[in-house]
């Protein structure tokens, strides 16, 4: 008895902390609702937005948590009457579940809206295989000279469009003219998933300095999404299963590895662009910003974990030496580090 009672509770108490769940502070539930198939219009019915909200809460927050059909949101329950003819006057004079209505009237706007949504994922993905086959280019040492600098050029070029386009795509333009609106619109961009890429390709493709180092994130962001997009759509291809599919399987089960990759060579390029600093190609603004943005790298929640670990280690490595042998950098170095924490 008692573990049937335990059992039944359960998912009330997993609605209760679905519900109560902060999914505006989450910065993933902006993508993930902006990416679904629902129309924007939809999304102020609480029932569709209710149900999309246990479906993030099931993929991100609790992999257990049971999400129902849409058709099962409401409970349609006749009253039991006395007589079927006010039983049946009772369903005709019962308003149409808003649900099922949902369900039936936008079922062609949402079946077209999904596949305008494939489409653009299909085009995403054909520039990210572009990308990824250019910056290899790029950085490959036997190619000739030109190519690799004409690779490097395309490669932050397309890695910068697709950045673009798809922060534009998720946050349009700020629809108030006023400072708060404006200053809410930037908050939400700059702490999206894209706009670290999208500043550091734009950062580069501007600048003269060529740098192979700088190839290193951009084939490891195009990775991912090419290898992601495999496997989730290439599955039943002879071609994917014979030669694509290890790769795919690999870099899906190194996620860690491939972000700690990136990360160590993100922190590397800002030393060397301070290194340049002393050479003829020196460019003290882009020095200054890069090292804007690797504080921003630190401070995200997409990039926070893998280069707060790197940056633990570099300082459990130099400050030994640095309060042996060189005491004098230790107000410099209190200097920065109250910037970079503020």
């Amino acid at each position: 008895m008692g573990e049937a009672s335990s059992s039944s509770s359960w998912p009330s108490r997993g609605a209760a902390a679905a519900a109560a769940y902060d999914y505006e502070r989450d910065p993933r539930w902006a993508e993930y609702r902006a990416s679904s198939a629902v129309p924007t219009h939809l999304i102020t019915d609480p029932y569709v937005r209710a149900h999309l909200q246990h479906k993030f809460y099931r993929r991100f927050v609790n992999s257990d948590f049971p999400v129902e059909g849409m058709s099962s949101t409401i409970s349609t329950q006749p009253s039991a009457s006395s007589g079927g003819a006010s039983t049946s006057a009772s369903e005709n004079a019962r308003p149409p579940d808003p649900v099922a209505s949902v369900g039936t009237n936008s079922a062609g706007p949402m079946r077209s809206r999904l596949s305008l949504h494939l489409d653009q994922r299909s085009l995403h993905f054909s520039v990210n295989a572009w990308v990824l086959i250019v910056a290899l280019i790029g950085i490959f040492p036997l190619a000739p000279r030109s190519l690799q600098y004409k690779g490097y050029r395309l490669s932050l070029l397309g890695t910068t469009c697709t950045t673009g386009y798809a922060l534009f795509a998720l946050y349009r333009i700020p629809r108030a003219g006023n400072l708060q609106a404006i200053r809410a619109w930037c908050h939400h961009v700059t702490s999206s998933k894209d706009f670290i890429p999208f500043m550091y390709c734009l950062m580069f493709v501007t600048s003269k300095l060529h740098l192979k180092l700088v190839l290193v994130p951009v084939i490891c962001w195009a990775l991912e999404h090419v290898a992601r997009f495999l496997r989730r759509h290439f599955t039943s291809s002879s071609l994917y299963r014979t030669y694509l599919e290890q790769p795919c399987t690999w870099v899906e089960a190194n996620t860690t590895a491939v972000h700690f990759l990136r990360s160590n060579a993100e922190i590397l390029l800002g030393f060397l662009l301070i290194l340049s600093l002393f050479s003829r190609q020196r460019n003290a603004m882009q020095t200054f910003m890069y090292w804007q943005l690797l504080k921003l790298m630190y401070h995200s929640p997409f990039t926070a974990g893998y280069h707060r670990a790197i940056w633990l280690k570099i300082g459990r490595t130099i400050n030994p030496y640095i309060h042996r042998y060189t005491p004098f950098l230790h107000d410099p170095i209190n200097a920065g580090m109250r910037w970079w924490f503020r």
